[in-house]
């Protein structure tokens, strides 16, 4: 799908995207807020380019990106004639779980047990209490997704017909620009070349497995399904971003605001999440963080996503992604 013309599409001068000409071959290229594009390719003398590999050679690519964006004599095209993809095929993605305080409270409260005593009102008063002591004393809680996920920001989202309640989950994606490894909590956004959005779709009748809840959650039932994480539009350097910790996360399901929280409610920053998850796996250019999903979801509503129901999800200077459901027929 090709995107909507509108007055600024990000913040900053320019930003990363991964492009076509209709059904033809995706290539990376530079976009510019008012709505025109660049083919990276032949820009930077590299054929065989991608996002990805843009983003292997960041530190020496990024002065590049500047000078062309500023270069009105390159041949820039309308946006429009393009189909947008996806910005970038990672090797990992990095998902967080229980990481905005309201959020958690809202999850807490709707899966409590038939016979749990208190009231709903004591159970967001316990979880309250919990966030509290979590974000003092306990760490970020993080898990791997499949890269086979990721559809495009335009892309229709097919919901399997095994998959009985679908929900939403959008989040701020922080994009790696070079190898980490047990890097600390204040050198971390060193190795953030970027941010993007995700919505990190998750089924929740399998995000805790019934046949052996001791084992507890199942995170490849339940967020894995081929296009569950919707991705882009675009890649905006982390120059660009004065702080994520001051993004507003905004979700429409079919115009009406669902959700719509800074991320400033977020638990663990950015910077922690991306030196937690360093401290147990490398993290490779092109790889994604994603820092978790504010209050808003379905359960919340009372409301899943069902056949035709369209998604438009912002994140502030990052863009608007828009999909639409479809629902798999058996």
């Amino acid at each position: 799908m090709k995107p909507a013309a509108i007055s600024s599409l990000f913040a900053g001068p320019f930003a990363l995207a991964t492009l076509s000409v209709d059904a033809g071959p995706e290539f990376p290229a530079l976009v510019l807020p008012q709505g025109t594009a660049l083919d990276l390719r032949a820009a930077l003398a590299e054929p065989t380019a991608t996002v990805r590999s843009l983003l292997e050679t960041w530190d020496d690519t990024l002065p590049r990106l500047q000078a062309l964006a500023a270069d009105s004599a390159q041949p820039w095209r309308e946006l429009e004639q393009f189909t947008v993809h996806a910005p970038v095929e990672p090797r990992q993605v990095f998902q967080s779980g229980a990481n905005y305080r309201q959020h958690v409270i809202d999850l807490h409260v709707a899966h409590r047990a038939p016979n749990d005593p208190l009231s709903p009102e004591e159970a967001r008063a316990e979880a309250a209490a919990l966030m509290d002591q979590r974000a003092a004393n306990d760490l970020p809680y993080v898990f791997l997704g499949l890269p086979s996920a990721i559809t495009g920001p335009y892309d229709d989202v097919t919901l399997p017909y095994s998959v009985e309640q679908p929900d939403w989950e959008l989040e701020l994606a922080a994009v790696v620009s070079r190898p980490a490894y047990r890097v600390t909590v204040e050198e971390a956004l060193e190795y953030i070349a970027g941010y993007t959005i995700a919505n990190d779709l998750t089924d929740r009748a399998t995000v805790f497995r019934r046949d052996m809840p001791q084992i507890g959650t199942d995170w490849l039932a339940s967020k894995n399904a081929p296009g569950f994480t919707p991705l882009g539009p675009w890649i905006v350097p982390a120059l660009s971003v004065d702080d994520p910790g001051e993004l507003q996360v905004t979700l429409k399901l079919n115009g009406e605001v669902m959700q719509d929280e800074s991320t400033k409610d977020m638990i663990f920053s950015v910077a922690r999440m991306v030196s937690y998850a360093s401290q147990y796996a490398r993290l490779l250019p092109g790889d994604l963080v994603l820092t978790g999903s504010p209050a808003g979801n379905g359960m919340h509503w009372g409301r899943l996503l069902q056949d035709g129901d369209v998604m438009e999800g912002s994140i502030t200077g990052l863009g608007v992604q828009r999909t639409r459901c479809v629902a798999e027929t058996p």
